[in-house]
Formats: C-alpha cells, structure tokens, sequence
C-alpha cells in the first residue's frame, strides 16, 4: 500500500503458533483497533494460547483489494488490504511471534465480517475458521450496492464502492461476495451471527434518534443476508454455528457479546486452548485506557 500499517498485537499466552485476525467494522480508526478500546474484543483471549492480530485504519475500505485509489477522508490511499494480510503480514508474523501461516482464524464486525468471510473463502491454507457478526454476507443482492455506497459516504465522504470493486457487473463484485462463494467453505467451522436490530433499553432513541435509527436498519441488512449465506454454506458442507439475538442493534455491546460466544470454536479449530473467557469485564480486564494494546508493531510496507 505504500506505506506502513499500523497493526495491534496480544502475543500467545504460552507462546503457541496460532493466530487470531480481528477485523475492525467500517469505521475504523486510524490510531487503534475497536477491537481494544470499544469491543474489548482481545481481553476474551488474554490467556489463551494464541495471537490476537488486530490491523489499524482502512475506514470503509472492506479489507479488500482495491482497483483504484481511495478518495475517501482517511485511510491508506492505494488499499490492498487483501494482499497485506495473506501475502505479507503473514511472513511478518511468522519471524516475530512464531504464528504459523496455515494455522489461523479470521474475525469481524460489520465490514469486518464481509472481509473475514471472503479472505476465509479464498485463502483455506491460511484460516481454519471465520467468523462474522453482523457482517454483510451478500452483497451482490438488489440494493446493496446502492447501501454500501450510503454507508461509504457516511463513513469516510469520497469513497467510492466503484473505485473499490467495480462496476455493479464487474467480476470483482461477485468474487467479494461470499454468498457465491459457498462451496469454498466445504468442511470449516463457522460461527455467524446478526441480530433483528429490535432496540433494547441500552438504545436511547430521544437523545441519538438517527444513529439508533441507521443502527436498526444496519442490523436488519446485515440478518437478512447472514440467514441467506446460512443455508448456502450449511448446503455446501460447512459446519455452521449460528447466534440470531431476538433483539440488538449495530453495536459493540452485542458484538462483544457474540464474540465471547464464537470463542470455543476460535480456539477448538486452532488448536489453542486457555483460561475460561473473563465474560464479565465491562471496561476490559487488561486496562487498555489509551490506543495502544499489550503490543504493537509496525508490520512491512504493502
């Protein structure tokens, strides 16, 4: 990408050789994963024998190769994100925290569940397992691609999802669409989940009416498609679990959660037992205060 990437990293407890990708949702921050000061997502896994590997930035980027420049407010300006992720950072991995290029899973909210499914789909060599909640699994539906433009927008002013796959007929759309793509993920663990975008007494409409609002339909988008991507995948011989909360929005709170939940198959997969999760850490029981997590490393330019 021709520039450095900023990539967050909680080691191994025992040192072990598996590794744990968590993808960040469409508005990542430049400075540090949602992952540790939202989600507190890597705190589930502080005691487990696995690497957490949380990639920084690449706000509405979609983890994605894209075909041109990024127009977009912030974020790499020539994304290959796909690239990065399993063709260099792996080797960068590998020489520092002895995590083992075939021995991964793969993780994300929202964007981040769209690119977790679709790196899982295309690189088998390299994870074992993929995880989405609340993830955009089928994209190529009528209006999608009107509504990730919408979301683009809102996100980062500028992007353009044509910029980044194409045409609404470009192959590039369907490759990056893991619905067509189900037979690929014959025989993987999977672990799905998306809400009903039902409110709960955490929302509070009168004083947030428009983000309870776009969260409630983000949601409802992201249920609709992980039901359809569900059967495609149970029918191509994956091993599918599935969380579908009666209520909860597009939030951390709720993907938090699911997280928490996915994390006995993430491990079981890999091969990287540890402690029982600390489910009840609400501000995160490894005290990240600032934007900087356990480790941090600056992984080789893309």
């Amino acid at each position: 990408m021709g520039q450095d990437i900023k990539v967050q990293i909680k080691p191994a407890a025992q040192g072990g050789d598996a590794g744990l990708y968590l993808l960040d949702g469409m508005r990542a921050n430049d400075d540090w994963s949602g992952w540790t000061k939202l989600g507190h997502g890597v705190d589930l896994f502080a005691d487990d024998n696995v690497t957490v590997v949380m990639p920084v930035g690449g706000a509405a980027q979609f983890y994605t190769d894209w075909q041109q420049p990024f127009s977009g407010s912030n974020g790499p300006k020539n994304p290959k994100w796909e690239t990065f992720l399993t063709q260099e950072l792996p080797a960068y991995l590998k020489q520092n925290f002895q995590v083992s290029p075939a021995n991964n899973a793969v993780a994300g909210i929202s964007m981040g569940g769209t690119a977790a499914m679709n790196l899982a789909a295309w690189h088998r060599n390299q994870f074992k397992q993929a995880t989405s909640i609340s993830g955009y699994l089928n994209p190529t539906w009528p209006g999608m691609y009107t509504g990730l433009q919408i979301a683009m927008n809102d996100t980062s002013p500028g992007a353009r999802v044509g910029d980044m796959w194409g045409s609404p007929i470009d192959p590039a759309r369907f490759r990056n669409d893991p619905m067509w793509h189900a037979p690929n993920f014959a025989g993987m663990p999977l672990y799905l989940s998306a809400a009903t975008g039902i409110p709960t007494t955490r929302e509070d409409f009168i004083q947030d009416p428009l983000g309870v609002t776009v969260g409630v339909n983000l949601e409802w988008m992201s249920h609709n498609s992980t039901t359809r991507f569900e059967v495609a995948s149970r029918l191509a011989g994956a091993s599918v679990t599935t969380s579908y909360p009666l209520t909860g929005v597009h939030n951390w709170p709720y993907w938090r959660t699911e997280l928490q939940r996915a994390r006995p198959q993430i491990l079981s997969a890999l091969d990287a037992g540890g402690a029982p999760a600390p489910f009840g850490c609400a501000t995160g029981c490894l005290g990240f205060s600032g934007p900087v997590s356990i480790g941090e490393a600056f992984a080789p330019q893309s």
